[in-house]
């Protein structure tokens, strides 16, 4: 009888908990609710997925539904963009395979991992060099260098149409990091991208290299005390509820990489694909100018909250531009690289682009 009666107790305390944790999971909020589509999707003739890893508060992340949205307008609902943002799809490297596998259509990768698969995307990575808006600009409307620039992908079978960005690089962290030396002394984390990992190098410093998703546990449990990224997306993604200070370095724009698979894309009827990429590109040019007023706006709620901003000295910038470099020479030969598919042979694309950013070299 014992038994028997501690079994039905057991039971009854299974089936509690059971139903707890149901409620529990019905509680939780999909992270998509408030960014569903005011239009039934069911019906479009072509459906395909893209991944970003961020947050779509952030105006680099959010282009993506405004381009599903007005790709349902001008196709007449025959094309429809399930967008995944949040990491839902997983993480950047992770999903550019699946990007190049065909598994989905679509990413909007951050310039810092699309070096993974596109080295000569890296030269947006290249400190000091493009790094302000107006360079950014300048960049975007240079004509063939850019256009040079977007074939990074094409031997791998992906094609780049345009970009987004997030602001600039610079360092958030738990204690102002307000000299190279005190940089140095920081478990920073950065990207699992090449061109970050040499700067940091030849900055002197040994970073830990982290996915994106990982970071924000990785803060709160002190793995790392220092996080290399911009205050935008700091601030929306709640970074700075963890660390305090952000040392303003700007010397890399962040970027978002509009990136989709050329055999999905070859797949579409003509007139599609026409409208496919004006929409892109009319997006991206909408959002590349209000990035420039979140970036201001997201600085000006942190320092509310509490965030310290810094700089450092004119000394110790003119330090680590020197060092940097270094790191344009040892990458040159990557982002020089030519491939079949090239419509532009340049002889020598790194100095192209510095000559047009008035980049000085020593």
């Amino acid at each position: 009888m014992g038994f028997r009666k501690n079994l039905m107790m057991f039971g009854a305390l299974f089936l509690s908990l059971a139903f707890l944790a149901g409620a529990a999971l019905a509680q939780q909020k999909d992270p998509l609710e408030a960014w569903k589509p005011k239009f039934d999707p069911s019906g479009a003739k072509y459906k395909f997925t893209v991944s970003n890893v961020s947050n779509p508060v952030l105006k680099g992340v959010y282009a993506g539904f405004l381009i599903r949205d007005k790709l349902w307008e001008r196709t007449n609902g025959q094309m429809y963009l399930d967008y995944k943002p949040f990491s839902i799809l997983g993480g950047e490297v992770e999903v550019l395979n699946q990007l190049q596998m065909g598994t989905i259509q679509g990413m909007s990768v951050s310039s810092v991992a699309s070096t993974n698969l596109g080295p000569r995307f890296g030269i947006v990575n290249l400190p000091f060099l493009v790094d302000s808006f107006e360079k950014l600009d300048k960049f975007v409307a240079s004509g063939k260098l850019f256009e040079h620039f977007l074939m990074a992908m094409d031997h791998q079978g992906i094609m780049a149409l345009d970009i987004t960005g997030y602001g600039n690089y610079g360092w958030a962290s738990r204690e102002p990091i307000k000299t190279i030396a005190d940089l140095r002394k920081t478990k920073i984390r950065i990207a699992e991208a090449a061109v970050n990992k040499l700067s940091y190098e030849a900055w002197g410093v040994n970073p830990v290299v982290m996915p994106w998703p990982d970071v924000h546990v990785a803060l709160k449990q002190g793995v790392i005390d220092a996080l290399d990224h911009t205050p935008a997306v700091c601030n929306i993604t709640k970074k700075f509820e963890v660390v305090k200070n952000f040392t303003q370095i700007n010397y890399a724009q962040g970027l978002f990489i509009w990136l989709f698979n050329k055999k999905w894309f070859e797949s579409l009827p003509a007139d599609l694909q026409k409208t496919f990429k004006d929409v892109v590109h009319e997006v991206c040019a909408q959002i590349r100018k209000e990035t420039v007023a979140q970036e201001d706006e997201e600085i000006m709620k942190a320092k509310k909250d509490g965030v310290q901003f810094f700089k450092l000295s004119a000394e110790e910038m003119e330090t680590l531009r020197k060092l940097s470099n270094k790191v344009h020479e040892k990458y040159a030969e990557e982002i020089n690289k030519l491939y079949p598919g090239d419509k532009h042979k340049f002889e020598n694309y790194l100095k192209e682009v510095q000559d047009l950013m008035g980049y000085k070299r020593p």
